[in-house]
């Protein structure tokens, strides 16, 4: 079980902005995690995004500055577009490094997304899963998502997404 903080995150870990420093350990991540992972140019596009996070371990150890090192844990890439006018969130990916899943890491990266929503103005959220994704479509029922539709065949290898929705007038 992972010790977390008073505010809900895993210990030693902190959540913040991405910054371009951060994008090749976000493509590690992406790659270990998803058959078909996003081409490092798509992290690159999303570098300005608030929902753009980081979850960062600080680990004592040498940073060649006898400071603290940090570590990219995992991430999560989510936008707002205006649909009818209205700002409508959408959390696009989000991965946790495969040795560190399980501590929690992922609920806060989106527990803090759906925040950077908020903010944002969205009063709905949605994102597509794949069913298979068991770890994650648990993770987004914990929190209130609610699978919509099937898209059939959504998937470069033909598996389908479950669209699932959430409103954002509460805390996540």
């Amino acid at each position: 079980m992972a010790v977390t903080v008073p505010d809900g995150r895993p210990a030693g870990v902190s959540v913040r902005q991405a910054v371009r420093a951060d994008l090749f350990e976000v493509y590690r991540i992406e790659k270990d995690s998803f058959p078909q992972p996003w081409p490092f140019s798509a992290f690159e596009r999303f570098l300005e995004e608030p929902g753009f996070l980081v979850a960062i371990a600080d680990d004592a150890g040498d940073a060649g500055d006898g400071g603290i090192q940090r570590t990219v844990l995992g991430y999560v890439v989510a936008d707002c577009v205006r649909t009818h006018g209205q700002p409508f969130g959408h959390v696009k990916d989000i991965a946790v490094h495969p040795r560190r899943r399980g501590e929690g890491v992922g609920a806060t990266l989106l527990s803090r997304a759906l925040d950077a929503l908020r903010r944002q103005g969205a009063a709905t959220v949605k994102l597509e899963v794949r069913p298979s994704n068991e770890a994650a479509r648990a993770l987004y029922e914990d929190f209130g998502f609610d699978r919509l539709r099937v898209v059939p065949s959504y998937y470069d290898d033909g598996e389908d997404a479950h669209v699932y929705v959430r409103p954002l007038g509460g805390e996540a």
